[in-house]
C-alpha cells in the first residue's frame, strides 16, 4: 500500500482533453445543420424534428457500421481524415437503399490515449461525410480507455437515422426484365481490407511506394474514401422507375444484389459491361484470387446498383449522370435465384 493520491488523469483518462476535443469539433458539427436539427453538441441527448424536415407520415430507418481494418491501414499510413467519410458512407449508403433520406448521424470514437489533433481530424472527416450526405452530425461519444487499445490505435462506429414516407419504401415492384444500372465505385471503399493488407504484405511494397495501378503512393490510393451515393440516388428515385437499390459492400455483387430481389427472382450480370479499375486487377493478380472469390470479396468497380423498370432506365441513368455518377447498364433481373455472371471482366 502507498499513501499516493490517485487521480483519473493519473489512471490515463484526460477529461480536459475530451472537453478540448468537443470545443474543437463544434464548428465542423455546426456546419452540418439541416432542417430538423434542434440543438448543438454538449447535451446528454440530441433532438431532431422530422416534421421540420418536411415529413408527413414517415417511417424511421436506422443503420450502424464501422470502417473495419481499413482503420489499421489509415493509422499505419498516417492518413486519418478519409476514414471519417468512410464511416458515414457505410451507414448512409445503406439507408438510401430503403429509400430513406439520411437525417442525422452520431459517432463513437474509442482510444487508449486521446490525441485531440488526431481525433479532430477523424471527426472533421465525419462532418465532411455528413455534409456530402445531407445529414446533421448531432452527437457522439469519445471514449478514452487505457489498457484497451495499443498506443496510437483507435476504433470507430457510426449510427445514422433516416426517414422515408410510408408509400416510398424500397425495394418495391421488382420484376423480371428490370434493368440493372451499376454506379462506379471510388476504389475498394471499406470492405475486404483484411485481405488487402495481406496482399500488400505479399507484394512487399511499402505504403509510401508508388501505386502499381495509378498515380501517387500505394497507401493513399488504397485509402480513397467510400463514395457517398445519397444525392445521386435521390435524383434517380425522383426520376421515377427505381424499384430497388443495392449497396455493394462486403460480399460483393454476389451477396448484396440478391438482398433486394424477391423470392423467385435472380440477376444476370455482364462482367464485360464495365472496365474493372486497376486497383482491383492488382489486388486480384497479386493475391491470385479466382473470379468467384474476387466477386464475393470486393465491389470490383461497382459501388451501388439501381434496379429500374426497363422503360425508365434511360431517364434514371440520365438523372444519375447529372449528379456526377459514372453509370453502366450491367444486366437484368431474371427468373431464378442468386447472381449469374456472363462475359469476361475487362
Amino acid at each position: 500500500m502507498t499513501d499516493e493520491r490517485l487521480t483519473y488523469a493519473g489512471a490515463g483518462v484526460d477529461i480536459d482533453a475530451g472537453n478540448a476535443l468537443v470545443e474543437r469539433i463544434k464548428p465542423a458539427a455546426a456546419a452540418t445543420a439541416r432542417p430538423g436539427t434542434m440543438a448543438g453538441l454538449g447535451g446528454f441527448g440530441a433532438f431532431f424534428d422530422p416534421r421540420a424536415a418536411g415529413y408527413v407520415n414517415p417511417l424511421l430507418v436506422a443503420a450502424t457500421d464501422g470502417v473495419g481494418t481499413k482503420l489499421r491501414l489509415a493509422i499505419e499510413a498516417g492518413r486519418l481524415s478519409g476514414v471519417g467519410i468512410d464511416l458515414v458512407a457505410m451507414c448512409v449508403n445503406d439507408l438510401i437503399c430503403q429509400g430513406a433520406e439520411p437525417l442525422f448521424f452520431l459517432d463513437y470514437f474509442a482510444t487508449g490515449k486521446l490525441s485531440v489533433d488526431e481525433a479532430a481530424r477523424v471527426i472533421e472527416g465525419i462532418a465532411e461525410g455528413c455534409s456530402r450526405a445531407g445529414a446533421a452530425l448531432i452527437g457522439g461519444e469519445t471514449a478514452e480507455m487505457p489498457g484497451m487499445y495499443a498506443p496510437g490505435d483507435f476504433d470507430l462506429a457510426g449510427f445514422a437515422v433516416g426517414a422515408v414516407e410510408r408509400d416510398a419504401v424500397l425495394p418495391a415492384h421488382v420484376g423480371a426484365g428490370d434493368v440493372l444500372l451499376g454506379l462506379a465505385s471510388d476504389g475498394v471503399h471499406s470492405n475486404g481490407y483484411s485481405l488487402v493488407r495481406r496482399t500488400i504484405e505479399r507484394s512487399g511494397l511499402a505504403l509510401d511506394a508508388p501505386a502499381p495501378f495509378g498515380d501517387g503512393p500505394l497507401g493513399a490510393a488504397l485509402l480513397t474514401p467510400t463514395r457517398i451515393y445519397v444525392a445521386s440516388a435521390q435524383a434517380g428515385i425522383a426520376a421515377g422507375g427505381v424499384h430497388a437499390l443495392a449497396h455493394i459492400t462486403g460480399g460483393g455483387i454476389t451477396e448484396n444484389l440478391p438482398r433486394v430481389l424477391p423470392q423467385g427472382l435472380g440477376a444476370e450480370v455482364d462482367l464485360s459491361a464495365w472496365a474493372r479499375p486497376g486497383v482491383f486487377r492488382w489486388l486480384i493478380e497479386t493475391a491470385q484470387l479466382d473470379e468467384a472469390e474476387a466477386l464475393k470479396t470486393y465491389n470490383c468497380g461497382i459501388g451501388l446498383i439501381a434496379v429500374v423498370a426497363e422503360d425508365a432506365a434511360r431517364g434514371v441513368q440520365a438523372a444519375l449522370e447529372s449528379e456526377g455518377e459514372t453509370v453502366f447498364r450491367i444486366g437484368t433481373v431474371v427468373e431464378g435465384a442468386g447472381v449469374r455472371y456472363t462475359g469476361a471482366a475487362g
